[in-house]
């Protein structure tokens, strides 16, 4: 297994940007690849420095991207950069240039905690047919679906993401859920949260969406709040997840 650190210039984005990388060394490439999205107050270095990330992985013949998606949301940005452009359509072209990639569908997949779990999401639902698979943890996945409470400090820094009023909006993922379900192109969904994290409550909201709708999903609640020992815990099942829908079965370990 290999470890890397990328940085390139986005053209997208106008500026240098870095991205972390596991590579395998079980299967044969081309590989499939996940892409695994950090939250608002990180980087692309945290999953791999708070995490076990590059040990759970260490038998599967799969790619782990972890790039750094700033402080985004993974959404173009109605006063700001174009964060999903950047995502899904410039950095999976970047992968697939300089890595032994995948470039089907089948081969694609991606998750996220908190702000990169509403990322994952809002990436996966905006281009379907670009992931197989999804993955949020603990996601602030009503963002964009509301205004931001006034009372809160980043209130001015999210209306700049989204635009003031932004349900029905490409930020909004319950739009872009109803859209994928009406165009029969859903990517396969995992969600999970906390009981005690303090975005319980915008999941359970979402989770009866996805009810309502009848849009296909699997959805688990654990002890634990918005940490890193949940998500280091429970990004192990979200890898089981991801390697269901992309055909991945483990090595089996040396005799």
């Amino acid at each position: 297994m290999a470890f890397a650190q990328m940085q390139w210039r986005s053209e997208v984005l106008g500026k240098q940007v870095g991205m972390a990388v596991i590579l395998p060394d079980v299967g044969v490439p081309p590989f499939p690849v996940f892409y695994l999205l950090h939250g608002l107050s990180d980087d692309y270095t945290i999953w791999h420095r708070r995490t076990r990330i590059e040990w759970y992985v260490r038998d599967l013949p799969l790619i782990v991207v972890m790039p750094d998606g700033f402080r985004g949301f993974y959404t173009d940005n109605a006063q700001g950069p174009d964060y999903a452009t950047y995502m899904a359509v410039e950095l999976p072209a970047l992968v697939q240039r300089f890595l032994p990639a995948r470039t089907d569908r089948g081969g694609r997949c991606i998750g996220g905690l908190s702000m990169g779990g509403y990322g994952a999401l809002r990436l996966a639902l905006g281009y379907p047919e670009r992931y197989v698979s999804a993955n949020s943890h603990s996601g602030a996945l009503l963002f964009g679906h509301r205004n931001p409470d006034p009372q809160d400090a980043r209130a001015p820094e999210f209306l700049r993401i989204t635009g003031p009023n932004p349900a029905g909006s490409t930020h909004d993922l319950l739009t872009l859920a109803r859209r994928c379900g009406e165009r029969g192109m859903l990517p396969a969904l995992r969600i999970d949260c906390g009981t005690e994290d303090f975005l319980l409550p915008a999941n359970r909201e979402f989770l009866a969406f996805l009810k309502a709708e009848g849009i296909a999903h699997e959805y688990a609640e654990f002890p634990g709040a918005h940490t890193w020992d949940y998500w280091d815990t429970h990004v192990q099942e979200a890898l089981a997840f991801h390697c269901r829908h992309l055909g991945i079965i483990p090595a089996a370990p040396p005799a």
